[in-house]
C-alpha cells in the first residue's frame, strides 16, 4: 500500500522509528497533542510557534497545562522548564524554521535544556524539510540533532511538492498511539493515493540529489543579498522563506496587490497572523527559480517598496 510505504519512507528519512500521515500537517499538529499530553503534563511552546501548533496545544486534556516561553529566548525557556519542574511530563515544541519570520530555532540549546529537565522535545520542520542541512532532512539535520530530538512533524505539501498532507514521525510506541486516539488520523481521509506517490517520489529524488537543497539554499542567499543591494533590508534567515516587514498592514497590502500587478505574487501578513504593526509581505524563492528569475524580482521588489516609501527591516 502507497501509504505504509511512504510513512515507512519519512521514517527513515527522518532517522525515526516509525511515523504516520495525516491530510495536512494542521492535522498532525491538532492531532498530536492531545495524544502526547496526559493528566498533570505540561505543554511548553514558543511564541511565534504555527497556528496549527497553537490549536494543538489548546486540545490537550483540561487538567494538563500549556505554557509559552519568549521567541528563542532559552533563559525564558529555562525559567518556564523551572517553573513546571514538578510536572510528571513535560514536553517543549517549537518550529524548526519560523514561517512568519524565517529564522532557525536554536535547537541545539532546546535539546540541552530539556535533556536537563526530562523534556521531550518536538519540531514542525514544514518549512526546514528539503530545505536546510546537508541532505534536506531539516533544521534538525542542519544542527546535527536527527537522534536526539524525539518527534518529527512536517507537511508534504512544501518542498516534497504534494500540495497536501502531512506527518509525524518518532518512537512506535508514540505513533502506535496516534493510531489508535488521534482524532484527525481517525475520522478524517487518509492522503490521497496520487499525493502520496508524489510524496514519496519527492523524497526519493531528494535522497539521490541532496544537492538540490544546497542549491536552493544559495539561490535563497543571493536573493536576500541582490534585495540588501537595492535598499531593501529581508529578515535574516538560512531557509527559503524571505520576509520584509512593511509595518502597516494597509500599506502592506497596497505592496502586494502592486507586485501581483507587475506579475510577482507574493503574500500579505498583517494582524493577527503577525503582530500589529508588524505586517510584512512574505517572499519563498523555489529551487527552479533562475538567476535572471530572482534579479528581475529584486528589482520589481524594490521599485515597489520604494514607490510606498519602505524599506524593510525589524518590526
Amino acid at each position: 500500500m502507497i501509504h505504509e510505504q511512504l510513512e515507512r519512507k519519512i521514517a527513515e528519512f527522518l532517522h525515526a522509528e516509525s511515523a504516520i500521515t495525516y491530510s495536512s500537517c494542521w492535522s498532525a499538529n491538532t492531532g498530536l497533542f492531545p495524544v502526547l499530553a496526559g493528566a498533570g503534563d505540561v505543554v511548553i511552546s514558543d511564541a511565534l510557534n504555527h497556528a496549527s501548533i497553537i490549536d494543538g496545544c489548546r486540545a490537550i486534556a483540561k487538567d494538563a497545562v500549556r505554557d509559552i516561553y519568549r521567541h528563542a529566548d532559552m533563559a525564558d525557556l529555562a525559567r518556564v522548564l523551572d517553573k513546571h519542574a514538578d510536572k510528571p511530563g513535560k514536553i517543549i515544541v517549537t518550529d524548526g524554521v519560523f514561517s512568519m519570520e524565517g529564522d532557525l530555532a536554536p535547537l541545539p540549546d532546546i535539546v540541552r535544556l530539556a535533556k536537563s529537565h526530562n523534556a521531550l522535545v518536538v519540531v514542525d520542520d514544514s518549512h526546514g524539510v528539503g530545505v536546510v542541512g546537508p541532505s534536506g532532512r531539516g533544521t534538525v539535520e542542519h544542527y546535527g540533532l536527527l537522534e536526539r530530538v524525539d518527534i518529527h512533524t512536517g507537511t508534504l505539501g512544501k518542498a516534497l511538492g504534494g500540495g497536501a498532507g502531512g506527518y509525524v514521525a518518532g518512537p512506535r510506541v508514540v505513533i502506535d498511539s496516534l493510531i489508535q486516539r488521534s482524532r484527525p488520523h481517525l475520522f478524517s481521509n487518509a492522503v490521497p493515493p496520487s499525493v502520496a506517490a508524489a510524496a514519496l517520489e519527492a523524497i526519493r529524488i531528494l535522497e539521490k540529489e541532496p544537492e538540490r537543497a544546497g542549491t536552493l539554499r544559495a539561490k535563497a542567499e543571493l536573493f536576500r543579498k541582490t534585495l540588501k543591494s537595492k535598499g531593501i533590508a529581508p529578515l535574516e534567515g538560512e531557509g527559503a522563506i524571505v520576509p520584509v516587514v512593511v509595518g502597516e498592514s494597509v500599506k502592506s497590502k497596497a505592496i502586494s496587490q502592486d507586485l501581483l500587478a507587475g506579475g510577482l505574487l507574493a503574500t500579505s501578513f498583517s494582524f493577527p497572523v503577525v503582530p500589529e504593526g508588524a505586517a510584512r509581505i512574505r517572499f519563498q524563492v523555489s529551487q527552479s527559480h533562475s538567476e535572471a528569475d530572482l534579479n528581475w524580482a529584486a528589482q520589481l521588489i524594490a521599485d515597489t517598496f520604494h514607490k510606498h516609501g519602505a524599506t524593510g527591516g525589524h518590526a
